[in-house]
């Protein structure tokens, strides 16, 4: 049953994946970084990142992109989703990596931590934000906060469900094998559950970007009698203007009261992990 199960798992996720990148190419009016993330989220989590792809990013019309993808619930999944495309690329790199090296799994824990990292700060929020920014440094100086707390509620939701269940289903921690990218998958779609709240908070108190239509891709929708504010008020601007603009739309929390939201969220990650140690024990 479990088999048939996969099978249907992975013949959803390659028709999820197809869909994405064919309605990327043809239909996209976000920009390169934003359409790969939901490409990578696509690929880990099936039928359920296509979903949330339609439901919060698909332009339903020529015009109708940024009035559809206006809602701050819908800002904040595509927020996530750079987050998530980012940290599960380099937790599932390094779950393939440690388990060639036999690392007991509290090491695991720790390598899977430190390359979703990476992976999700220098590659996909930086890359993301770095033509607002003006530099690449910046740009990663700029989303430092918004990684950090974003990856560490992807952390909570995923290294549980990762944990548990290689425990209850031995032989799932070969990536040769098809257990491993389905129990990976499933750790995907509970990490960016988790981490909802979070990036949806980001984006409401504008520290963190959501889904941005690009300069002049979508134009205006007369039969919604809206006009993309970035239409409007982006016409004419050359580049540095433009990141001028979205920089300004940008702010940042007291170093204090940014200390004290990374220092919770590490707490609830490490709440997180001694209830999994209740069940399942991490030893280095």
């Amino acid at each position: 049953m479990l088999n048939g199960a996969m099978l249907v798992w992975f013949l959803l996720t390659g028709v999820s994946v197809g869909f994405v990148i064919w309605d990327s190419i043809r239909n996209g009016v976000t920009s390169w970084v934003q359409r790969t993330a939901w490409i990578l989220v696509t690929l880990y989590t099936g039928p359920v990142g296509l979903f949330f792809y339609l439901l919060a990013c698909r332009r339903p019309f020529p015009g109708g992109h940024d009035q559809y993808t206006r809602a701050t619930w819908k800002q904040g999944i595509n927020s996530e989703m750079h987050c998530v495309a980012g940290d599960a690329t380099g937790i599932i790199f390094a779950a393939i990596l440690v388990h060639f090296l036999d690392l007991s799994n509290g090491w695991d824990i720790l390598v899977e931590y430190a390359f979703g990292f990476v992976s999700g700060l220098f590659i996909f929020q930086a890359l993301m934000m770095m033509p607002m920014f003006g530099s690449y440094g910046q740009a990663v100086r700029k989303t430092l906060f918004a990684e950090t707390v974003s990856m560490n509620m992807v952390m909570t939701g995923m290294i549980p469900t990762m944990v548990l269940l290689a425990a209850a289903w031995p032989g799932s921690e070969d990536p040769l094998t098809p257990q491993f990218w389905f129990r990976m998958s499933l750790a995907t779609v509970v990490g960016a559950v988790v981490a909802f709240p979070m990036n949806r908070w980001l984006v409401a108190n504008h520290l963190k970007h959501g889904c941005m239509t690009l300069p002049g891709a979508d134009g205006p929708a007369p039969a919604l009698g809206h006009v993309s504010h970035e239409n409007s008020e982006m016409a004419g601007q050359n580049g540095h203007q433009m990141a001028g603009y979205h920089h300004t739309q940008m702010k940042s929390l007291p170093i204090r009261e940014a200390t004290a939201w990374v220092l919770s969220t590490y707490v609830i990650l490490t709440a997180a992990l001694w209830l999994t140690s209740k069940f399942v024990l991490i030893k280095f």
